[in-house]
C-alpha cells in the first residue's frame, strides 16, 4: 500500500479485553482501517511473568509489522506496564500507543475521592501503575482491587454470566460499608461487565475506564504525524490466537453489543 494513511491501525489485547478500545477507536476514527490482534490462547497476561508478557508483546507486534501497519495501540493494561517503553525504544519508526487506568479523571471528581482501581495482579505490582497512583494520592485516596479470574470468565464470551455477578459481589463485599466515590477499571476487559459493576455501588459512584482517553489519545498523536485517514470507508478486520472457532463472532458481539 503506497499511502501509510491507509495502512491499518494495529490493536492488541490478550482477548477480547480490547474490543472495548476498539469500540471507542472505531467511534472517534470512523474511516479508519482497524487490525484487532486478541492473543486469548495466552490470556489472561496479568497473570505470567513480566519478561513472559514482554516477549509475548513483542513477538505479535512483529507478527503485525509483517501484515503492515501504521500504529499499534496496546489495548491492555498489563502489557502496557511490561512492553510500551521497550517497545518504543526498539520501533522508533512505529507510533506505539498504550492505555493507562483512568486514576486522574477519578482523582477529579470531587474532593479527595475514594476510588476502587481494579486490575490484575500483575499490573497492580508494576512499578508504572504504582507511580501513577502515587501521583495523585494527594487528590484521594486509591484502592488497588486485584481480581484474579476475572479475565477469563471474560473471555467466555457470557458477560452477563450469573458467575461473573456471584463474583463481583463477594468481589466488593468488604466496601460494602465504605463510600466509595468512583471504581477504575484497570483491564480492558472489564468494561464488557461495567453495568455489573455499576450494579454492585450506590447511582452516584461513578465507574471509569480508560478507552475513551486512549483512542482520542491515538488520533491526535496520529493528527500530528499526518496519518489520519480522513477519508473512506473504513474497516474492521479481527483475528484470534484461539483454537475457539467462535472467538471472533463472540469478539463481533462485544463490539457492536
Amino acid at each position: 500500500m503506497d499511502n501509510k494513511k491507509d495502512l491499518p491501525i494495529a490493536v492488541m489485547d490478550s482477548g477480547l479485553g480490547g474490543i472495548s478500545v476498539l469500540r471507542e477507536l472505531v467511534k472517534i476514527m470512523p474511516n479508519e482501517r482497524f487490525l484487532y490482534f486478541g492473543d486469548s490462547i495466552n490470556a489472561p497476561y496479568g497473570t505470567k511473568t513480566k519478561p513472559e508478557v514482554l516477549e509475548i508483546t513483542r513477538k505479535n507486534l512483529a507478527l503485525l509489522k509483517e501484515r503492515g501497519i501504521k500504529a499499534f495501540v496496546i489495548a491492555c493494561n498489563t502489557a502496557t506496564s511490561v512492553a510500551a517503553k521497550i517497545l518504543r525504544e526498539e520501533n522508533p519508526e512505529l507510533l506505539i500507543i498504550g492505555i493507562e487506568p483512568a486514576v486522574k479523571p477519578a482523582s477529579e471528581l470531587c474532593e479527595h475521592p475514594r476510588v476502587i482501581v481494579m486490575a490484575t495482579p500483575l499490573t497492580l505490582r508494576e512499578e508504572k501503575f504504582q507511580a501513577l497512583v502515587a501521583r495523585f494520592s494527594g487528590k484521594g485516596e486509591f484502592l488497588p482491587l486485584p481480581c484474579p479470574g476475572l479475565v477469563e470468565l471474560i473471555e467466555t464470551g457470557d458477560v452477563e454470566s450469573d458467575e461473573i455477578r456471584e463474583y463481583l459481589t463477594k468481589l466488593f463485599e468488604p466496601y460494602k460499608s465504605k463510600r466509595i466515590d468512583a471504581v477504575v477499571l484497570g483491564c480492558t476487559h472489564y468494561p464488557h461487565v461495567k453495568a455489573l459493576i455499576a450494579e454492585q455501588f450506590p447511582a452516584e459512584t461513578v465507574v471509569l475506564d480508560g478507552g475513551e482517553g486512549t483512542a482520542r489519545h491515538t488520533r491526535r498523536r496520529l493528527d500530528e504525524l499526518g496519518l489520519l485517514r480522513d477519508a473512506g470507508e473504513g474497516e474492521i478486520e479481527i483475528i484470534n490466537t484461539s483454537e475457539n472457532e467462535n472467538m471472533i463472532e463472540i469478539s463481533k458481539y462485544l463490539l457492536y453489543r
